[in-house]
């Protein structure tokens, strides 16, 4: 039976494409065979799954023009993603009853983060930033539009749509900040008119789900009480041990030293760390290659050491976290020998920084998602590009938590 997903803070896509599915990624991000529909050389073209996307929205129109090109190939429609802030849309449904569809079976949404990173001012519910990104004129008493509270409105589409499921993702800087996970918790489960029980906040990092990158955030899941069938709610709730009912996904790569913090590696069934070598190996250099994704990179010279993205991707092991970013921080696709270049290999090519197609591809975006272009009705800059991306929930990451979703659903709850 397909399931109904309402998607917010969607950005260009990245969770809503992990949930869809029917996308190609490379081979050795997927260790699931059951996963693959097909094969071309080193990709896999990834399973649909169950869910269906009904609704998107982010405040930005260079995130619409992005996922829209995208998905229209998939034949959905732009007019359900709505550019727009997740506060005005509330307002709005609280007028007119009719902004958000019904029988909705699934929400996802990755609210803002900027004021939980540990690379930001890390002001979290005292945001001086407005839900529309506008600074505020003081934030000693702030109010529940500011960006740190976005999560209050998310809260507030769950307790209108009624979800069996709904999936928050933030930074894990978040889990540093005295009090703030609890208090995001507890807010969760006390939304008005239904009772959710959301599990234990975690700390995933995608390298262990085939991306080749270190990147760690914290995700929320939430499950609507009333639909769940008495035995999972009896082990979810902690009543009794059952791992057959934990909805997070088994990791299916071990990461490189230092990062890794397990002996799972020495399991057969997991596979070795998807490398950014790996990644990246058959791409052209920008000016060889028609792909205007690929050519867009930053120009911008190397600043040092000390500061922020000034560095050069770890070519044999996770690139760095890629960040939403000005082109500027970008990191480097490698460095000369006289700025501390460490790939010998490469030691007579040019220095430069990543180009917007190969932050894409250690995302695990497809190669056919375009993200630079300049066409009448979809007009997306480099920097605005690298942006997207950065701030994206990576495809084969969202695709390990849907199909663990998707193979737990009817275990999980009652039939409606």
């Amino acid at each position: 039976m397909r399931k109904r997903l309402l998607s917010l803070f969607s950005g260009c896509g990245g969770m809503d494409l992990g949930f869809h599915g029917d996308f190609w990624v490379h081979q050795r991000s997927i260790a699931n065979p059951d996963w693959i529909q097909s094969n071309s050389k080193q990709n896999v073209l990834l399973n649909r799954t169950d869910f269906d996307i009904v609704f998107a929205n982010d405040i930005l129109k260079s995130a619409k023009d992005a996922w829209s090109h995208y998905f229209k190939s998939h034949s959905i429609s732009s007019d359900i993603f709505k550019v727009d802030s997740i506060v005005n849309l509330v307002i709005q449904h609280r007028k007119t009853k009719n902004t958000f569809p019904e029988n909705i079976d699934i929400v996802t949404g990755g609210f803002p983060c900027q004021d939980f990173s540990i690379a930001g001012k890390r002001l979290a519910f005292k945001s001086h930033k407005s839900h529309e990104g506008e600074s505020m004129a003081s934030y000693e008493n702030p109010k529940t539009e500011n960006r740190g509270e976005l999560y209050m409105w998310m809260r507030e589409v769950v307790s209108i749509v009624k979800p069996k499921v709904f999936i928050a993702e933030n930074v894990k800087g978040m889990n540093s900040i005295p009090t703030i996970v609890d208090t995001i918790k507890k807010d969760f489960e006390s939304i008005e008119g239904e009772e959710y029980l959301v599990l234990s906040p975690k700390i995933i990092h995608a390298g262990n789900y085939g991306v080749p990158q270190s990147r760690e955030r914290l995700f929320f899941i939430g499950l609507k009480v009333s639909a769940l069938k008495e035995e999972a709610l009896n082990s979810l709730s902690g009543m009794i041990e059952k791992e057959e009912y934990d909805l997070y996904p088994p990791i299916s790569h071990y990461l490189p030293l230092p990062e890794r913090k397990t002996t799972l590696f020495q399991k057969n069934n997991i596979l070795k760390f998807f490398s950014t070598k790996e990644a990246l190996i058959n791409l052209l250099e920008p000016w060889q290659s028609n792909d205007l994704s690929h050519k867009a990179r930053s120009k911008a010279k190397y600043y040092g050491k000390k500061v922020q993205g000034q560095i050069e991707i770890n070519i044999n092991g996770l690139s760095p976290t890629i960040r939403a970013e000005h082109h500027g921080n970008i990191e480097f696709r490698r460095l000369n020998k006289k700025n501390g270049g460490r790939i010998i290999e490469e030691r007579g090519l040019h220095q430069r920084r990543l180009t917007v197609r190969e932050c894409a591809r250690l995302q695990t975006f497809p190669d056919d998602y375009e993200f630079v272009c300049n066409r009448t009705n979809f007009n997306i800059s480099m920097s605005e590009a690298y942006k997207l991306i950065g701030n994206a929930v990576p495809p084969v990451l969202a695709f390990n938590i849907a199909m663990r979703i998707q193979e737990l659903w009817p275990k999980l709850f009652l039939v409606d």
